[in-house]
This record gives structure tokens, sequence and C-alpha cells, in this order.
């Protein structure tokens, strides 16, 4: 018999999942476009800290390790997100006492660049410097304050029960049923010379702000999303992934220069 989700269950299902950012694929492919854009200074420090580990294999680390019982993760979980009300900048006055993703980008970065630091510390700084770039280009990721970044906002794609947020955190980059390699090879071939002198904008704040401006545009008028929905709004998603991927390549870079 075909069980019929009611919305009382649809809300307990939605207020367990977890606050993620592009899901797996999506955050690889913004690593391994990343991967692609190293300059040889950043290409060799980083396998001097990750190993054989590239940046596609860390970008969905700091997701994974959310389950760990550490007092660490626990502390970590408002590094994934920032909020700006509607008609507001960034500013760091703005930020939590526990922190948001933009604060702990600066800590991992100090971290990361510290070569007096331990060894692990500096892997768990570069696996997080890698998602959070990651994270700051999904646009549900930097939330205005009511409703979790689209979290409490119930959708249905394609008959599957789901919230507007984890539609972009996942919903959105698996629709195109390729595997991260595949969409790493068609988005980074895609990116001229001009687009990436363009988008090798190192200032987390740009990142944000082009969130927080995309923001609106992707709440829906109906919760039923099908093909108009992915239509309208995969050139975005697209885009997102590609800026992200060259943002994270020309932070690095330069963290790696200086």
């Amino acid at each position: 018999m075909k069980k019929i989700l009611t919305a009382t269950t649809a809300a307990l299902l939605l207020s367990a999942a977890p606050v993620l950012a592009w899901g797996k694929t999506g955050h690889r492919v913004t690593g391994a476009i990343a991967e692609r854009h190293l300059s040889e200074e950043a290409r060799t420090a980083i396998r001097d800290i990750l190993g054989v580990e590239d940046l596609a294999e860390a970008s969905n680390w700091p997701d994974f390790m959310r389950s760990s019982s550490e007092e660490f993760w626990r502390e970590a979980g408002p590094y994934h997100y920032v909020t700006i009300p509607e008609g507001t900048e960034y500013d760091l006055s703005m930020a939590p006492e526990a922190g948001d993703a933009f604060t702990a980008l600066q800590i991992f970065s100090d971290i990361l660049t510290d070569e007096a630091a331990p060894l692990e510390d500096r892997q768990r700084a570069l696996r997080f410097v890698v998602h959070l770039v990651g994270d700051l280009h999904q646009p549900m990721h930097v939330g205005d304050g009511t409703d979790r970044g689209g979290n409490d906002v119930t959708a249905i794609f394609f008959d599957h029960v789901t919230t507007l947020h984890l539609v972009w955190d996942e919903d959105m980059v698996d629709y195109e049923q390729l595997s991260y390699t595949e969409m790493t090879e068609w988005l980074d071939r895609r990116i001229t010379p001009e687009l990436k002198e363009e988008w090798s904008v190192t200032d987390p704040r740009v990142w944000i702000s082009e969130s927080a401006e995309i923001r609106p545009s992707l709440y829906p008028d109906d919760a039923d999303l099908r093909w108009e929905y992915v239509y309208e709004h995969r050139g975005t998603m697209r885009t997102r992934l590609s800026q992200g991927g060259i943002r994270l390549a020309a932070y690095l870079n330069e963290l790696f220069e200086e």
C-alpha cells in the first residue's frame, strides 16, 4: 500500500534535516574547479598539508564531521551560514557571539597560514576554508533571519517533499544527473579568461552581498517546483558553483602567496 505523507509527518521529517550547503556534489564541484586554477605556490602548500587529498575530497569533511561527539563540532554549527536582514549589508557587528561563516573563515585562514600551527589544525583549517567559500556562494546560506535560510519553507520538488533550503543545497544540483567530475568539466570549460578575471574577487563580503541580492528571487509563488523553476534558476545555480570555484582558487592563491 502506498503511504501518504501527511503535512505533520512532512514537518517532522524536515525539521530533523541538517543545515548543509550545496550537498556533496556541489561542494566537490567548487573544490574541483578551484583545483584547476591554483597557483604553483598554493598547489605545493596544499599538497604539503593534505597529502594526496584534493580539494574536492576535502570540501565535504566539515559536514561529515558534524556527527562527531567532540565539543568542537557542536560549537561549529553556526560556522556554515551568515544572516543579513533585507536591506542591510554584512558587518562584523552583525555576527553572533557564537560566530558565523564570515568570522570562521577569518579564523581558519589565520590558522591555515600559520606554519607554526600543528599539521592537524592546518588540515582542519584548510578543509573549512574550502567548505566555507562554497557555503557563502549558496544564496540560501545567507539568510534574512526569518526562516533559517529557507529551512522553514516547505517545497515539493518534482513530488519530493523537501525545503527551499534543500532545493538549493542538493535538489537543483542532483537534478542534473551529472557526477561532480562531469559537472566540473562542463562548467569549467565555459569560464573564459575574462570571466575568471572578473570573478577573482577574494573579499568574502562581496560574495555575501551577491548571495543576499540573489536570495529574494529564489522564493517561489507556488511550493510545487517543477521544470519552470529549474529553467528559471539553473543558470544561477551553475554560476554560483563556478564563481565559488574561481573565488576559492583566488582566495587560496592569495593566502599562500602572502
